[in-house]
């Protein structure tokens, strides 16, 4: 895994073995960040990345300069392995070792973009969660974004907020906003 673009530009980041997670790949993560840069000011923006396994798409975020980074995840290990990174970068990245449905439950903050990076192989049901508790719970700023990579078996294009989606190999990034 390496930071594709910003000051880490090139860095490589080897995640141990054992973390049980699938990294966003190099060219879709490229794919992804070109739609946003042309949306965003990074430097101006607030990030929260669900389901953030190795921090893959949270160090791309703090990279290009990204005002506020927090990544979410339940796994112990990965926390660990991003609390190791974000100090070897001497970046800040907010961690929480949370369960990311409990996590937006509770949430009473707005981000402009909300990645979330969950199982390819998470029930519909769950994705429709995430969803509904974003938009339910208004945790997006005004022309917030919510980009959920999944499967292409994974079909998203049924919510109302839905926008569009990109296919990148075997990745697809649905994206969705408040529709006003």
């Amino acid at each position: 895994m390496r930071i594709i673009s910003g000051k880490y530009k090139g860095r490589r980041l080897t995640a141990p073995k054992r973390l049980p997670v699938r990294p966003t790949t190099d060219m879709a993560k490229e794919a992804l960040f070109n739609i946003l840069e042309n949306r965003y000011v990074f430097s101006e923006i607030s990030i929260v990345d669900l389901f953030s396994g190795t921090g893959n798409i949270a160090y791309e975020f703090i990279s290009r300069g990204a005002k506020n980074v927090v990544a979410i995840d339940a796994n112990i290990h990965c926390i660990k392995f991003i609390s190791k990174t974000v100090k070897e970068l001497d970046e800040n990245i907010e961690l929480k070792k949370i369960d990311v449905f409990h996590y937006l439950e509770k949430a009473t903050w707005k981000a402009d973009i909300i990645f979330a990076d969950p199982p390819y192989d998470l029930p519909f049901e769950e994705f429709q969660k995430i969803v509904n508790l974003v938009f339910e719970k208004n945790l997006l700023e005004l022309d917030g974004l919510l980009v959920i990579e999944h499967s292409p078996k994974t079909i998203l294009s049924n919510f109302p907020q839905f926008i569009e989606k990109r296919k990148y190999g075997s990745s697809v990034f649905s994206l969705f906003q408040e529709i006003e």
